[in-house]
């Protein structure tokens, strides 16, 4: 993996801007900490760090290529796990190469089918080429949204980058918030509208589109997005379908020049990687598969069983490792570190995030760097094939909102009477949700109900997916980790969006048709258990520490936060019993005491980027 920025200006001379564009790259160094490299013209400014994973020599960038005379230039973050298949049909249409990288296949696809090259592409991107001859420039982000991309216009320029904070490199680029971006942040943080970048006229390139800049023409075109018909398939042919296109897609991901390991909770979507992973280890020779979980210290004695998280990982970790052979690595973090990690994760996402949820996933990504460099992990496949429980809970099936993001009004409350009054946060939410059901593609004839539960992955894939793929790829990152994510495979994400609820809830199961599929290839007593969340901490000397830390920033008149919100609204919420609720306020991770760490990233996160209000 790397990071990318870039800048295009049709008036001033970007062959003297190189101080700016450093200054741009140099924020992604933790993105790629291997290799930098630059190119600069008349018209463009290109910066690049690299995280090496394939072809350490070949794969330099910013790469440039001519054919006929005519030089195109690219700069690429992700990878591709079609590599092969298009080298060698590219080779048939007369193209040489020089190294065995995906970048210089990325790079000769767009030469060769130019906007349409990323409809044959199998992998996680986001990638830019400069096209000297047309003076264009086209950039492009994988179908799911693996990988980030954000821009802005200013003037006469163009800039993007792999994060806000090389936008915010640049002097052109200042981080104010209006009033949708405190309402990002307050109604449904921290999830993001997709496309929207919170700072002011900042934006993401949404997954799936692709976009092209001329000094005459800006562009965005979307590529892909699922498409709904009839499903035919009756249910053993589905599972094969489900597991032939599951084990392809984790087989293609075990490519690297480097160290690859798995994520392991002892779960069905990690245990599935890892068995398939550990097989493919041991047919090709190359020695056990190494497997890494998370855990923190005395989990064991405050973890309780609730309806979100019904029961604990390690036991089904180990089961899992033991079973497949594999080199096991339980790593395990305290409170004070955790809470300290808070900070780095604000800093990663550059805006307030999922709290410990993300600082953890910082810290196991940190600790695992030190021994390898690309990880496989089960992300996605509950969105993909209906495992959360507003799926399966009718009254957030038919929550007319978000369902993982109910409390609005509480959330609502947060703010100062001012801000509520103008930002109104309950109809930004009501206005965001009911775009996303104008996009999605229903099928005539469908039931209601299955029309309902179609709606439902929708909102999922484009929304809930959207910010766990955002923490997964800004806190690997900030470690210098390449996280790839087999469930999210086009291919497999097709195929399931049409199969019936029916047929998903095989064996009156929630993800029953992935457990058929996996059978013979998963222990039974890890295939059938019930689904549990990503691992977090239940000591109560957590929740105690983010309350104080909030309290701090309450009794300090110079916060940023009091701008914001209503101080005294927030600190009967946080000298209230945090156990009052098990209702989480986002997602089903984060309840009270991540609440108290929300605030706090949003004080940090105001005072380190100078954010400021506009009217």
């Amino acid at each position: 993996m790397c990071g990318i920025t870039g800048w295009v200006d049709w008036e001033k001379d970007l062959s003297q801007e190189r101080a700016t564009i450093e200054a741009m790259t140099q924020t992604l160094t933790r993105r790629g900490p291997d290799d930098e490299g630059y190119w600069l013209s008349p018209r463009v400014a290109f910066g690049h760090r690299r995280l090496c994973v394939v072809d350490p020599a070949g794969g330099r960038q910013p790469m440039t290529r001519e054919l006929g005379g005519h030089a195109y230039t690219l700069i690429y973050n992700g990878e591709l796990y079609n590599t092969e298949d298009l080298r060698r049909e590219l080779l048939v249409r007369g193209h040489a190469f020089h190294s065995h990288s995906d970048t210089e296949v990325l790079l000769a696809s767009y030469i060769e089918w130019g906007s349409e090259c990323v409809r044959k592409l199998n992998g996680i991107f986001a990638f830019a080429v400069w096209n000297e001859r047309e003076q264009s420039l086209f950039l492009a982000r994988d179908r799911m949204g693996v990988k980030p991309l954000f821009y802005a216009r200013r003037g006469s320029s163009f800039l993007f980058g792999s994060e806000l904070k090389a936008l915010l490199a640049h002097p052109a680029v200042e981080p104010v918030l209006s009033r949708e971006g405190i309402a990002e942040i307050f109604a449904l943080g921290p999830a993001r509208t997709p496309g929207h970048g919170v700072f002011h006229d900042v934006f993401e390139l949404r997954p799936g589109c692709h976009l092209t800049v001329t000094r005459e023409r800006f562009a965005i075109k979307r590529y892909w997005q699922v498409e709904s018909r009839p499903h035919t398939d009756d249910a053993e042919r589905t599972a094969k379908t489900v597991r032939e296109l599951l084990i392809d897609s984790i087989q293609r991901q075990l490519v690297a020049d480097v160290p690859v390991a798995t994520l392991l909770s002892g779960g069905l979507d990690s245990s599935a990687i890892t068995a398939i992973a550990a097989e493919a280890f041991r047919r090709e020779g190359r020695g056990p598969l190494h497997t890494y979980s998370i855990d923190y210290v005395d989990n064991d004695r405050h973890f309780q069983a609730n309806a979100f998280q019904p029961n604990a990982d390690a036991p089904y970790v180990q089961r899992v490792s033991s079973f497949f052979g594999t080199v096991h690595h339980a790593i395990e973090f305290d409170t004070p570190e955790l809470v300290d990690a808070l900070r780095t994760a604000t800093y990663a996402r550059d805006l307030p995030g999922m709290a410990d949820v993300d600082a953890s996933l910082y810290l196991f990504c940190r600790e695992i760097k030190k021994e390898t460099t690309v990880v496989l992990s089960g992300e996605c496949a509950d969105e993909v094939f209906g495992g959360y429980p507003w799926f399966h809970r009718e009254e957030l099936l038919h929550a007319r909102t978000f369902p993982w993001s109910r409390a609005i009004e509480q959330r609502a409350a947060w703010l100062s009477p001012e801000l509520r009054e103008w930002v109104k946060p309950e109809e930004y939410a009501a206005q965001r949700y009911e775009e996303t059901l104008d996009e999605v593609p229903h099928l005539p004839g469908e039931s209601p109900l299955e029309a309902r539960r179609r709606e439902m992955f929708y909102l999922n894939l484009t929304w809930f997916m959207n910010t766990l793929l955002d923490r997964k790829d800004r806190m690997s990152m900030a470690a210098s980790l390449e996280a790839r994510v087999p469930f999210c495979d086009h291919r497999l994400v097709e195929y399931v969006w049409n199969i019936p609820w029916s047929l998903k809830m095989w064996g009156s199961r929630e993800k029953g048709i992935l457990r058929k599929a996996l059978e013979g290839i998963v222990p039974d007593d890890v295939l059938y258990r019930k689904k549990s969340p990503y691992p977090k901490t239940h000591n109560p000397a957590y929740t105690e520490a983010t309350r104080s830390w909030l309290l701090e920033i309450l009794d300090d008149s110079s916060s940023p936060l009091h701008r914001l919100i209503d101080t005294a609204a927030v600190r009967r919420l946080a000298l209230a019993d945090a156990k009052a609720s098990d209702v989480p306020f986002f997602g089903q991770l984060m309840s009270t005491p991540q609440l108290f760490a929300y605030l706090a990233q949003m004080d940090v996160w105001m005072r380190v980027y100078h954010v400021t209000i506009r009217s």
